[in-house]
């Protein structure tokens, strides 16, 4: 893999705010969050105390999709991200419309995720033993004031974006370093770090496939720092390092959590929904001194907070832009005169979101693990169509230079995906109903549409994914 430091500089009306320093910071605060606070349990049930496999598997597989996405990223430094590649790479306005609306939805399934997390971490925080259907109500409740905050029009800042990412990794630092220092003194079991304890119809590597399954949603954000491709001072020289880093950042703290929470905490205690989150019951064993239960649940809210808000501001603004474009009926792109916001899209993103969490609550014991999952599944089959993107786009030169990964590490990528994203891999029924579902909705809402600009004889789909950018709005 190659890149210089050439670097164009397309025009843009976006403001080039973001050096490396920052560039570096959004992709780690991207990249943390809900995954590691809400899944470690859920991964560890998979494949006992080596839980720490299924996250480093998780980032090698998306360490290949990276050198896709920053040799397209660099080739074509604007806004639009898997949408925009797609579309250059095989102009097919249907597949470009089925990509967007999966990244989409992905978006929406990894809000709903992190409320669930929200619900799961307020209740442990304030010491309430609530019922199932209260964590749902939590969650539900939770979602409306994300969409409040999103219908008023507030977005995360650059240096906003600072101050969160610095908090998210404040609560993980703490677990490494009370964990280390805990196991340094002899507590805990280091035995417990190398031994599969598999569901018993699981040989080991199924079980390490279907845990990394699960836990590729911890490793899912980097994706979205290309949509800030327009946004970065030279874009085409500070991506590939900048990338390269936050991912290596990311998954050094994802192994040392899931090291120190195995040693510390036995599997069975982890990974039961009856006990308070992982990442407590951690410092507790590590430090039971200190209040852990008073302060972590907060951290981790915090945290999946914000995740939650980035990725129904990201879902409403794609819809818009879809609805816009005249892939989805006009009425999801109104916009409120006073705001400046898409509140019918909001409003349909939020209401969609309410449902998922509805259903899963009801058709599931694990509706983190299943939305968790449902969003992996979604993004592992966007990045496994990039990964043939790239290649297929070697025809398309452009004048400047870039950076360029290998032939064979894009083919592996793509097939790494695939893999994760069949049944073949472990995966849980449910995600592939919901991943269904999602789909199955969005092709609904463009039937009428797809008829009525067939019958004018219309181009069809997305005409240029470039006008679908989440910075689309004032």
């Amino acid at each position: 893999m190659s890149t210089d430091t050439s670097n164009p500089r397309p025009e843009t009306e976006l403001r080039r705010v973001m050096g490396p320093k920052l560039l570096l910071l959004f992709i780690v605060g991207d990249i943390l969050g809900t995954g590691i606070y809400a899944l470690t349990g859920q991964v560890a049930a998979e494949v006992g105390g080596a839980a720490w496999l299924p996250f480093l598997v998780a980032f090698f597989v998306a360490l290949l999709t990276a050198f896709s996405y920053l040799e397209l990223v660099t080739k074509y430094p604007q806004a639009a991200g898997a949408a925009l590649y797609v579309h250059k790479a095989f102009g097919v306005h249907f597949f470009t419309f089925i990509v967007a609306f999966a990244v989409m939805c992905s978006g929406i399934t990894s809000a709903s995720t992190a409320s669930n997390a929200f619900a799961d971490n307020l209740a442990s925080g304030v010491n309430w033993d609530a019922s199932d259907s209260e964590i749902m109500l939590m969650a539900m409740a939770f979602m409306l004031l994300v969409a409040v905050v999103n219908f008023r029009g507030a977005s995360e800042s650059v240096k906003a974006n600072v101050v969160l990412t610095l908090i998210e990794l404040s609560g993980l630092v703490l677990v490494i370093l009370l964990g280390f220092y805990a196991l340094a003194g002899g507590d805990g079991d280091w035995s417990r770090v190398v031994a599969f304890d598999t569901p018993d119809d699981k040989n080991v590597f199924l079980a390490v496939t279907t845990a990394t399954s699960l836990a590729f949603f911890a490793m899912v954000g980097f994706e979205d720092s290309v949509n800030m491709a327009e946004e970065c001072h030279e874009p085409s020289r500070i991506f590939p390092r900048m990338m390269l880093t936050g991912l290596g950042i990311t998954a050094v703290i994802y192994v040392l959590v899931s090291i120190c929470a195995v040693a510390l905490v036995p599997v069975g205690a982890l990974s039961d929904p009856g006990k308070a989150p992982p990442l407590v019951q951690v410092v507790t064993a590590a430090a039971p001194s200190l209040p852990a239960d008073d302060i972590l649940p907060f951290i981790s809210m915090f945290a999946v907070a914000n995740s939650a808000l980035i990725n129904m501001m990201m879902a409403s603004r794609l819809l818009y832009g879809m609805s816009r474009q005249g892939v989805l009926p006009k009425g999801l792109a109104k916009v409120h005169s006073k705001n400046q916001t898409p509140w019918a899209a909001i409003i349909f993103t939020t209401a969609l979101s309410l449902a998922l969490i509805a259903y899963v609550a009801n058709a599931s014991d694990d509706a983190v693990a299943v939305l968790g999952g449902t969003t992996a599944l979604l993004l592992l089959g966007v990045f496994a169509v990039v990964n043939v993107a790239v290649l297929v786009l070697r025809h398309d030169r452009v004048e400047h230079e870039h950076f360029r990964t290998k032939t064979a590490v894009a083919l592996v990528g793509s097939a790494a995906c695939l893999y994760l994203v069949t049944p073949l891999s472990g995966r849980d029924g449910d995600q592939y109903v919901v991943a269904g579902l999602l789909l199955a909705l969005g092709l609904i809402l463009s039937v009428p549409i797809y008829l009525h600009r067939r019958a004018q004889g219309e181009d069809l789909e997305i005409t240029d994914p470039e006008d679908i950018p989440p910075h689309e709005l004032p």
